[in-house]
């Protein structure tokens, strides 16, 4: 058996909210161990950003950190986040739903999902938000925390958080140093590597060379070392993901904060708007052959109410991932390891999971290559699971006539994307492998958001007499218009968190007492 040496240093290159993540989590994590951890950024480099919308779990990594919730949602201007509203997509005038939570109630160990065509096949009317608890909250501007027990009326509850970026990188900043974290501002000049082709040590501008046993690059997109010193090579996926471009500009607040993300399809691409306590993040993302960045900007500043706050600010990217992200003793998280456009909030969830990812795959002095061997099949696949779903988005699209639009729903979809569909229009069943991010149900509200009706209902969905469906159904939707009349607003509940004598976040029982 090898005789384990365990890692003394890390070195994180780069700040910004992956590199003060990443610099959170270990301290937090390593801290009884003796590693050290250094992170090093110049605070004359500006961080990108991208991503001010979470998915829900945000909160679990929060919790691997050792942060207290309340206490985030006060220092970085986060609201709640119920769901994503999608309007045009389908074709303009269009809009639909991808909540958190489950739709309705599991019937004779049947998704819901299958009631739910059964019921529309029959000709009954009920909405979405009848039946689902984000909705319900979402579309009325509501919000409240789930019971302990996870007993909620029409399925589980779910929530996330809209938050500003460069808040939260500063906030992960301190939280990091307290526990132990070492932060250096400092310009890289070089990488030096060994001989057996791994990083030895990275050298500053003012000549100083600091050398660890790991690293990881947290560079942005140039991956100045994943890239810059290992060539670790990138997937391009602009085929299938044609954007590539994003202009961002903040607003004033215009009435109280949505708790939920808006995603609007544009004639190019599509613009997001998400609600912070005191401005609204916006942003176009689009494709730079089917538009000009300044008829973006025009588009973006036309579309979005309230005052601008800052000038527009641009953004390239190329969607896909490095061919490796692990590379020796060097692992690239964040930009510096890939990009998909935020359609679904990924962003900072792919920080989260790449750096979970490492503690599960946790090496030694030696890195073993079988250790990022295994490491890069999961994130590859992870990447291509988030590819395909953000196609589904696209590719069932009515936007007939708009080049962007008519491209796009030409294209021929990977493979696993393809099979997807075809499984769901012809029965309606859709597979999600363990450990994938969007569960069955997600691809239910998409598929079913952007039109596709599928050509059979499932069997045993048949088998439960519908006298009985219709009667869950009917008592869903009743304690449905209970709950939702009585559910305090988002605005209310925001109050509530902000309040300094709160010093825990309300239980479910005590969010009824505020409206």
């Amino acid at each position: 058996m090898t005789t384990h040496e365990p890692l003394r240093s890390i070195l994180i290159v780069g700040g910004g909210t992956a590199g003060w993540s990443a610099a959170a989590l270990l301290a937090n994590v390593l801290a009884p161990s003796g590693c050290k951890i250094t992170l090093i950024e110049s605070s004359d480099v500006p961080t990108v950003g991208v991503g001010e919308a979470t998915i829900p779990p945000v909160f679990e990594f929060l919790g691997h950190c050792g942060i207290d919730e309340v206490d985030f949602i006060r220092h970085c201007q986060a609201t709640f986040k119920l769901a994503i509203r999608f309007d045009d997509w389908l074709e303009p005038g269009h809009r639909y739903w991808h909540p958190f939570g489950n739709l309705g109630v599991t019937i004779n160990q049947r998704p819901f999902h299958h009631y739910w065509w059964k019921n529309r096949a029959e000709g009954h009317g009920e909405t979405f938000a009848d039946l689902c608890p984000a909705i319900a909250l979402a579309e009325h501007g509501k919000f409240a925390f789930p019971p302990p027990d996870g007993s909620f009326p029409g399925g589980a509850l779910n929530y996330a958080l809209h938050f500003d970026a460069g808040l939260v990188a500063q906030y992960l900043h301190r939280h990091a140093v307290a526990k132990g974290a070492a932060h250096i501002d400092a310009r890289i000049a070089r990488a030096d590597l060994a001989e057996d082709g791994a990083i030895a040590a990275v050298v500053l501008e003012d000549g100083r060379r600091l050398e660890a046993d790991f690293f990881i690059d947290c560079s942005g997109f140039r991956g100045l070392l994943i890239e810059g010193a290992l060539h670790a090579g990138y997937d391009d996926w602009t085929h299938w993901l044609p954007c590539d471009r994003a202009v961002a500009m903040p607003t004033e607040t215009v009435g109280p904060p949505a708790p939920y993300t808006i995603s609007a399809a544009h004639a190019a691409g599509w613009r997001w708007r998400i609600p912070l306590q005191s401005r609204v993040g916006n942003g176009y993302v689009y494709s730079s052959a089917h538009v000009s960045d300044d008829a973006a900007a025009d588009t973006l500043r036309q579309a979005v109410p309230g005052a601008p706050l800052a000038e527009t600010r641009f953004l390239r990217f190329t969607a896909g991932h490095r061919k490796a992200f692990w590379v020796k003793n060097c692992l690239a998280v964040g930009l510096s390891s890939g990009f998909l456009e935020p359609l679904e909030s990924t962003s900072i969830h792919l920080i989260h999971t790449a750096l979970n990812r490492l503690l599960d795959y946790f090496p030694d002095r030696h890195c073993d290559p079988v250790l990022a061997a295994a490491y890069n099949r999961e994130a590859a696949d992870e990447y291509a699971h988030i590819r395909d779903f953000l196609l589904l988005h696209y590719l069932p699209n009515r936007r007939v006539g708009e080049p962007f639009w008519d491209a796009i729903r030409a294209q021929t979809p990977p493979d696993s994307l393809a099979q997807k569909l075809d499984l769901f229009r012809r029965t309606g069943r859709i597979v999600s492998r363990r450990r994938e991010l969007f569960a069955d149900v997600s691809w239910f509200f998409v598929a079913a958001g952007m039109g596709i009706v599928p050509a059979a209902l499932d069997p045993l969905a048949d088998a439960a007499p519908f006298e009985d469906v219709r009667g869950v159904i009917g008592q869903i939707s009743e304690v449905m218009q209970r709950y939702r009349a009585a559910a305090p607003t988002h605005a209310a509940m925001l109050g509530r968190l902000l309040d300094p004598a709160e010093t825990r976040r309300p239980s479910f029982a005590q969010t009824w007492g505020h409206r």
